[in-house]
């Protein structure tokens, strides 16, 4: 007995109504229409197969304040991609994070410098001014009398 295209198709339909392209099995629908719950069992496996939980043999990050910290965290970043520690998607959003963090390093250090430096131009302007006040006897002009008087 010789059977067609059609009669070894599902006879299922789809979601969308259109006829199940899937080879049939005994039963004269496909795997999955004489099993429905398995298709969602798989879907759910495959699923989580390609989630990527935070690495429990990973080493915490150190307080990542300074650049030197920063570079530090980079490095260990590096070390366990390589030792197989860290999936390496996982290190690319780490990554791209610590770049983050380290632009906001350098813009606060560059704001501190700037604040102590005004600060240390209004002292000197303020002492400037108070010398500037008390005149030296040195750098005291005679008076217009006293020119004449010699």
């Amino acid at each position: 007995m010789v059977t067609t295209q059609s009669e070894s198709r599902c006879k299922a339909r789809t979601k969308a109504g259109r006829p199940c392209r899937a080879a049939a099995t005994e039963g004269g629908l496909c795997f999955f229409h004489a099993n429905p719950n398995k298709a969602s069992e798989l879907g759910r496996k495959g699923g989580m197969g390609n989630r990527h939980s935070a690495a429990e043999n990973v080493d915490p990050l150190p307080r990542l304040d300074k650049a030197n910290a920063i570079r530090d965290a980079v490095a260990q970043v590096i070390a366990e991609v390589h030792s197989g520690k860290l999936h390496h998607r996982i290190a690319s959003s780490l990554a791209h994070l610590l770049s983050l963090q380290l632009r906001a390093v350098e813009t606060s250090d560059v704001e501190q410098r700037i604040t102590d430096l005004e600060k240390q131009r209004s002292t000197a302007e303020f002492t400037g001014a108070l010398d500037g006040d008390l005149p030296s006897v040195s750098s005291r002009k005679p008076a217009a009398d006293e020119t004449h008087k010699a």
